[in-house]
C-alpha cells in the first residue's frame, strides 16, 4: 500500500515546480487565469519576494503539488491508498480524492491565504526534543494561556503558536529545559485562535461550495481520522485553528498496516517527518 503525503506552506522554494509548468500548460495556464499573476514566474523568480507572503505562498504550493501530482499518476498510473497533506498540503490531498477539481482547489486555497495573510503580529516557533505533553506542561507550570500548539508535527517536535512578542518571551522556558527553540519566519499565528476571523470569513465563502464524493481515504488534519464526506466542509473549516495532527496521522497510517509514504510537492520535510515518527512511535492500532 502506498500513502501519499502532500506538504504545506514552509516548503517553498525558488525554482520549486521546474519544468512542470511547461510540460502542463493547462493547468498552468488555469491557475495563472485565477491568480491574475503568473505562477511560474511567481516560483521560478520570487518577484519581489512574494514566495514567502502567505497570499501568494499558498497558492503556488498548492498549485506545484498539484502538478507534481499529475506527473507522479502519468509516470505510475497508480492512485495512492491513502492521502494525507500538512496543513495547506490537505487540499492536495482532497483534490487527489476528487473532492473537487483543481480551479475549485485553487480558489478556496487563494481566498484562505489572502485570509490568513490578514492575521499580522503573529508567529510560530518549534520546541525539538521535547514531548508535546512536557510542552504542555511547562508552558502550564509558568501560568502561559496565551499560546497554542499549532502543529504535533513528531513525537519530539511540536510547533506553538501566538502573538509574536509571547513566542520570544517564551523561549527562555524552553532554554531552561535545554532544548532547541526555534522563531519560525512567519506572519501570522497559524493554527490557533487567533485565526478566528479569518476561519469566520471562509466559512463564507465555504458555503458556496459544494464537494464531491472521495474515492481515496483522506486522513484528516483535525482528527487524525479518514475523513467522513458529510465533514469536509466543517475540516477545512477547523482545520484554520486546529492543532495539525500530523504524529496522529502517521501512526494512524502505520496501524492500517502502511509501509510506504511517498511526499508529492517541494523539499522533503514530511518524508524526514514521517522517518522520526516511524521510529520513535508505535502504530495506532485501532
Amino acid at each position: 500500500m502506498a500513502t501519499f503525503v502532500f506538504p504545506g506552506q514552509g516548503s517553498q522554494q525558488i525554482g520549486m515546480g521546474g519544468e512542470l509548468f511547461d510540460e502542463f500548460p493547462e493547468i498552468t495556464a488555469q491557475a495563472d487565469a485565477i491568480l491574475g499573476y503568473s505562477v511560474k514566474t511567481l516560483c521560478m523568480e520570487n518577484p519581489e519576494r512574494r514566495l514567502s507572503q502567505t497570499q501568494f505562498t499558498q497558492p503556488a504550493i498548492y498549485t506545484v503539488n498539484a502538478l507534481t501530482y499529475r506527473k507522479k499518476l502519468k509516470e505510475t498510473a497508480r492512485e495512492p491508498d491513502f492521502v494525507a497533506g500538512h496543513s495547506l498540503g490537505e487540499y492536495n490531498a482532497l483534490l487527489a480524492a476528487g473532492a473537487f477539481s483543481f480551479g475549485t482547489g485553487l480558489e478556496l486555497v487563494k481566498k484562505r491565504g489572502e485570509l490568513m495573510s490578514r492575521a499580522t503580529g503573529g508567529g510560530l516557533a518549534a520546541v525539538i526534543g521535547l514531548s508535546s505533553e512536557k510542552v504542555a506542561e511547562v508552558l502550564s507550570r509558568n501560568e502561559v494561556d496565551s499560546i497554542d500548539i499549532a502543529n504535533f508535527n513528531a513525537v519530539h517536535q511540536t510547533v506553538l503558536s501566538g502573538e509574536k512578542s509571547e513566542i520570544r518571551r517564551v523561549s527562555g522556558l524552553f532554554d531552561q529545559e535545554g532544548v532547541k527553540y526555534v522563531v519560525l519566519n512567519v506572519s501570522g499565528a497559524f493554527h490557533s485562535r487567533h485565526m478566528k476571523p479569518a476561519q469566520d470569513a471562509f466559512g463564507e465563502f465555504l458555503d458556496t461550495f459544494s464537494f464531491s464524493p472521495l474515492t481515496i481515504p483522506v486522513i484528516s488534519n483535525v482528527s487524525a481520522r479518514p475523513y467522513r464526506q458529510l465533514e469536509v466542509k466543517q475540516n477545512l473549516l477547523e482545520q484554520i485553528t486546529r492543532s495539525v495532527q500530523w504524529t496522529e496521522t502517521v501512526r494512524y497510517l502505520m496501524g492500517q498496516g502502511e509501509k510506504e509514504f511517498q511526499e508529492i510537492g517541494p523539499g522533503t520535510v514530511l518524508t524526514r517527518l514521517v522517518e522520526t515518527i516511524r521510529k520513535e512511535a508505535e502504530p495506532l492500532v485501532m
